[in-house]
């Protein structure tokens, strides 16, 4: 039977690819994002496909939450998956940090998380089962001293510390809860935080590489079909954490 996922953050990076790959592979898919115009642009992209529908919101907004669930359930019957990838970084010194920069991260990446998946639950619940993957990020537990980026960071850390509670919360309702944590993945992030090479920072991973949304998107597949993991935080990162290589 094929999968319907939800995917927020669907219209570029990370998420686009998560998109592309799950519609190849023949699961349903609603496709989500706070832009118009690259969200529709993303789904022509795709080839406007019949197993594919997209829904204009910011997940900030409690009611896309909802009005994403709804969708999936009339559109597909059910929902066996929502990937939590919508989300806001960018760095900034921690004296430079103001309210304003802390509200956007917790409310777009944390609350964004926070409330959509609340709003997909009580179907899983009925189903007997689902799966809830969320994207945080290494640097969480691995930190760069030239990258000063407090902010975002601690809604992510929120995100990997709601996962193990939410796992904990819902492990007997067959629904498994998982973070994958990405090194640093070729997307349009690199450009907006001045990496005009992003290859340039291969040498941060064991592997001399950086990550391609297909080392994303293979993980969240196997997630989402896998009926024996959850609660864990799971580190696609080419082996950032583990080390680095010396120049």
């Amino acid at each position: 039977m094929s999968k319907s996922v939800i995917i927020t953050g669907a219209s570029t990076g990370i998420g686009f690819g998560l998109a592309k790959h799950f519609l190849e592979k023949g699961a349903k898919v609603v496709l989500n994002a706070a832009n118009a115009e690259r969200l529709i642009k993303a789904y022509e992209s795709l080839g406007s496909p019949a197993n594919a529908t997209y829904l204009l919101g910011d997940v900030s907004q409690v009611e896309t939450g909802q009005k994403l669930a709804k969708l999936a359930i009339e559109k597909f019957g059910r929902i066996d998956a929502l990937i939590n990838n919508a989300g806001v970084f960018a760095p900034k010194p921690f004296l430079e940090v103001q309210e304003a920069d802390l509200e956007r991260y917790w409310e777009i990446n944390l609350k964004g998380t926070y409330f959509t998946t609340q709003a997909v639950i009580p179907q899983m619940i009925e189903q007997n089962e689902g799966v809830i993957i969320n994207i945080g990020t290494v640097l969480v537990d691995h930190a760069i001293a030239g990258f000063p980026a407090s902010a975002p960071i601690t809604s992510k850390g929120g995100i990997h510390a709601l996962t193990k509670q939410l796992a904990a919360e819902f492990g007997t309702n067959n629904i498994k809860v998982n973070t994958i944590a990405p090194g640093i993945i070729r997307s349009p992030l690199q450009g907006k935080i001045g990496v005009e090479n992003a290859d340039d920072l291969a040498g941060l991973h064991l592997l001399n590489r950086i990550g391609e949304t297909t080392d994303i998107a293979e993980t969240a597949y196997h997630l989402i079909h896998s009926n024996f993991i959850t609660g864990e935080i799971i580190n696609v990162d080419g082996g950032h954490v583990a080390g680095h290589i010396l120049n």
